[in-house]
């Protein structure tokens, strides 16, 4: 299996990979706006493929994620996921709606699905893919690729710089076990970012 070290390496291990594409393609059925597949879904297929892992880790749910203002109901959301659930009840689907997740973050709205992206609290993890509608592929990433390619786990800069969030972050790598998953991930704790981003004041 190749190393991914650019966006179309990346790209092309999604596109050799079936049951991405099957998710991927389920996804763009329901025709939602500014749709994406996004977070653990891409991370750790990047990262299986950067340890040479034959067999794919197992994920706790697949992440979609769209921007609908005009209805930002919970129970919308759920129905897409039921949905999901339909055409393939053997996925973990979770369906957000990012027009209404401040309200639950209890910061300002997003503009769209790649800038609520761009607020998840790791950069590795702020990665979208989704199926335009000639069936191409296409990525997001707010804060580039770097990071996950290289298996540096760092927090966005909206992690860093409001406090308040500091504990999500590292309550969020105690918990995830990613070293043990994938032994060659370098974690920065935040703190350590934070403390840097003051000394340059």
């Amino acid at each position: 299996m190749l190393l991914i070290h650019t966006e179309e390496d990346l790209l092309r291990a999604v596109r050799e990979d079936p049951w991405m594409m099957n998710i991927l393609s389920a996804a763009r059925a329901l025709m939602l706006p500014d749709s994406w597949v996004c977070a653990g879904f891409v991370r750790s297929k990047v990262w299986d493929v950067q340890h040479g892992f034959t067999e794919r880790t197992p994920l706790a749910d697949i992440d979609v994620i769209y921007y609908d203002s005009s209805d930002t109901r919970e129970e919308t959301e759920k129905a897409w996921e039921a949905q999901l659930r339909a055409a393939d009840p053997s996925i973990p689907w979770s369906v957000k709606n990012q027009a209404r997740m401040h309200v639950v973050n209890d910061i300002p709205p997003y503009t769209s699905s790649v800038d609520g992206m761009s607020k998840f609290p790791e950069t590795a993890t702020a990665l979208g893919l989704s199926l335009d509608e000639h069936g191409n592929l296409r990525l997001a990433a707010p804060h580039g690729i770097r990071d996950v390619i290289q298996m540096e786990l760092r927090p966005t800069p909206s992690f860093i710089t409001n406090r308040q969030l500091h504990s999500i972050y590292e309550k969020r790598i105690a918990s995830k076990n990613w070293r043990l998953l994938w032994p060659r991930v370098q974690i920065t704790a935040v703190g350590q970012l934070a403390q840097e981003d003051r000394n340059t004041w």
